[in-house]
């Protein structure tokens, strides 16, 4: 039977795991290198907006709806509005991890904290194991890599604004480190609009009781507030350097949009400490993570792995790849989904059998597919792709595939014969 094994325990990861367990893998462990699970779900807490529910309605369908079902339960708002998305889930980031290491338990799956993989051994084109910073050699039959793209600290500053203590805490932990690269896949960039690589993350958070009691009470009722910025506060750029691109519209640069999910999350990649005080109702702001919100954010998307459809890496013949890892996707949806496929697959692969790749009348078929074509190409590169706004929404739209009709999804994967294919062992 199947031995997988997962390095990185974020959306991703976890999602994988949950997959691969449920796919008849015998084992599956997964190896993290923080004390915590989730990764930048820990600050983060926006579900189901816009093609993002969508794209979770075909996960339950498809049956691989456990994750998204233990974000539901820790839902802070639920069906709430922001400028350019509706329909918009709010999770408690102080509840979410709790609840997603119940799930992997509840599968018998281990998960080793404070493990951060630093090196591998292969047979040919196969990994054979991996091995951590306590010199602790795991094998596996199969392996998934959702490590993220985030840091090491050299890339922040290298493309970015320099360490800002974000919630990846690679000083705390050690930095992130590539299983591809260090099979000897040579792996993409992503880039910004003006061709410098990199892209920065898309909000920040504030202490919820370092803001005026009207911000908090609006907060904790209506689950969003959007204040407007003086002329001379604005910040120039703010939206470009994004990876978030679905809210490079101009109303986040024309305003702060606070989003509750437990802390007051900033719709922002940065904003000056300075500038920020200066805004009635925010005189005490205080940031919380990233801490140096006021000069930057953490540095994503420098280490994309080259990928089929099925999400094996190509290169090397038993690892697959779900998350960023996988591509410029952006988000936590898109991040389970990935998981989800690639956890499946490498239990597929293990048992001698076909890969699943999901079709393109699904959305998320359609969004693998479609984000693995655009990075061959210089422009594509440039461009982040997510389920709930810029153009890969706009493709969505076009092509039919957004709606909030849950019979319809149901109904679309049904056709597909694809029902509840992640709910049950392979055979």
């Amino acid at each position: 039977m199947a031995k997988v094994i997962v390095i990185g325990g974020g959306w991703a990861g976890c999602s994988a795991a949950v997959s691969a367990k449920k796919a008849g893998a015998e084992e599956v462990i997964l190896l993290e290198r923080a004390d915590m699970l989730l990764g930048t779900g820990l600050v983060g807490g926006i579900m189901r907006n816009n093609g993002r529910f969508t794209a979770t309605e075909e996960a339950f369908a498809l049956g691989g709806g456990d994750i998204f079902e233990a974000i539901d339960k820790v839902a802070r708002h639920k069906n709430i509005e922001f400028p350019g998305h509706k329909h918009v889930t709010l999770y408690d980031v102080a509840h979410i991890e709790p609840a997603i290491r119940k799930v992997l338990e509840s599968y018998g799956i281990t998960y080793n904290l404070m493990a951060r993989v630093r090196d591998i051994t292969m047979e040919g084109q196969k990994i054979k194991s991996v091995i951590t910073d306590k010199d602790d050699e795991v094998y596996g039959d199969a392996f998934v890599e959702a490590t993220g793209t985030a840091g090491p600290q050299g890339q922040c500053s290298k493309y970015g604004n320099g360490c800002v203590m974000c919630i990846i805490r690679c000083p705390s932990f050690g930095p992130r480190i590539s299983i591809a690269a260090r099979a000897g896949v040579r792996e993409m960039l992503g880039r910004k609009a003006d061709g410098s690589l990199g892209a920065m993350s898309g909000s920040c958070k504030l202490h919820k009781e370092s803001l005026s009691q009207n911000i908090v009470n609006e907060l904790n009722t209506k689950g969003v507030v959007v204040v407007p910025i003086p002329e001379e506060l604005k910040k120039a750029d703010s939206l470009s350097i994004k990876a978030c691109q679905q809210y490079a519209l101009k109303e986040f640069a024309d305003n702060l949009i606070l989003l509750d999910t437990g802390h007051a999350k900033l719709m922002s990649p940065f904003y000056p400490l300075d500038k920020l005080r200066k805004i009635p109702g925010f005189e005490n702001a205080r940031y919380e993570d990233p801490y140096a919100g006021g000069v930057g954010n953490s540095m994503r998307f420098t280490a994309l792995s080259p990928r089929d459809n099925t999400l094996k890496v190509q290169g090397v013949d038993n690892l697959f790849c779900g998350g960023e890892k996988a591509g410029l996707l952006v988000g936590h949806t898109e991040a389970i989904v990935t998981g989800t496929l690639a956890g499946h697959n490498a239990v597929r692969y293990t048992l001698g059998k076909e890969l699943l790749v999901l079709p393109e009348s699904l959305a998320i078929g359609d969004a693998i597919a479609h984000v693995r074509e655009q990075m061959q190409t210089e422009d594509g590169l440039k461009l982040k792709y997510t389920f709930s706004g810029a153009d890969y929404f706009k493709r969505m739209q076009e092509k039919g595939l957004y709606t909030t009709d849950v019979q319809k999804i149901k109904d679309r994967v049904a056709k597909t014969g694809l029902t509840n294919i992640f709910a049950r062992p392979i055979k």
